[in-house]
């Protein structure tokens, strides 16, 4: 997508940080010109990004309750599971085709299925599909099966703070618009750079995290994205428990403890600022297809 060379004389920097997670290593932030997303550079290479993500640690692709951290989680997960199958109520025709990409564990999944639609998933993490598809109701595939799936196949497809992720952003976005009935939706969540809690922490931001997260998005840039696709953005809703378990994973990065009081005080304000500006600390975007 970006000439390296170019990139690093005509891209301005928007911030450098650490991998605060995993290997130490210090990334630039880069703010593309055309979209106004900011993309994680040096950018590893497919083979090098898979020791970014250790299979113990990586709290999505497992169901351990390891720190309060990883309770936290959960709990969230737990109470965004019933408002994400109400969020995407409205799109379900008849039986209701649904595709969730990086579908970690299947619980997204599991709820879909017991709500009428019927769903199914790609997770490119092995041990996570294991889990998900011995747990019941459930059938998760390896990544490689996106190519075989008829185009118009799915009502909606899903990206749970997955989009970030893929190596391949306009290239994916394609696939998954060609897999896409002309009226369905894709819905993405994602961190949201231009949030209070991005710029209270800054390089030590828990949303950041480079490398496993390649591409940081603003609502501006979402809609240029998916613009690029004659794809248009219908509604935006908040993330209320993320501002909070971000916050104290920042902390966590900054100052080697989770800070529960304070984090609790600066999720609260940064949801509160939100709720004027709309810029929340992550967004999940629904998306309508235009063909």
């Amino acid at each position: 997508m970006f000439h390296v060379e170019q990139c690093m004389k005509t891209h301005k920097t928007h911030i450098t940080l650490k991998d605060h997670s995993v290997s130490g290593e210090s990334f630039k932030l880069l703010v593309d010109p055309s979209f106004g997303f900011l993309y994680t550079f040096p950018k590893p290479t497919d083979c090098a990004l898979k020791a970014y993500y250790p299979d113990a640690g990586y709290i999505s692709h497992n169901n351990q309750l390891n720190s309060f951290v990883d309770a936290m989680y959960h709990a969230a997960r737990y109470v965004s599971l019933k408002r994400k199958i109400r969020l995407i109520k409205p799109f379900k025709v008849k039986s209701g085709a649904l595709l969730d990409v990086g579908a970690g564990t299947g619980h997204f999944i599991k709820s879909a299925n017991a709500a009428g639609w019927d769903a199914i998933g790609i997770e490119p993490n092995i041990k996570a599909r294991e889990i998900a598809n011995s747990s019941g109701n459930v059938l998760i595939f390896d990544q490689d099966k996106l190519s075989g799936f008829p185009e118009h196949s799915f009502d909606v497809i899903t990206l749970w703070h997955v989009l970030e992720h893929l190596p391949n952003l306009l290239e994916s976005i394609n696939v998954f618009k060609k897999l896409l009935k002309p009226e369905g939706r894709i819905i993405v969540a994602v961190p949201n750079y231009k949030s209070y809690d991005s710029n209270h922490f800054k390089n030590f931001w828990a949303a950041y995290d480079a490398p496993r997260h390649l591409w940081h998005f603003s609502k501006d840039s979402m809609t240029k994205v998916f613009s690029k696709v004659q794809m248009s953005l219908e509604s935006t809703h908040p993330m209320l428990m993320d501002a909070f378990y971000v916050s104290m994973l920042s902390n966590k990065y900054k100052s080697g403890s989770h800070k529960i009081l304070s984090s609790l005080r600066t999720g609260l304000l940064s949801n509160i600022k939100a709720f004027r500006t709309g810029e929340y600390s992550s967004l999940i975007y629904v998306i309508k297809n235009n063909v």
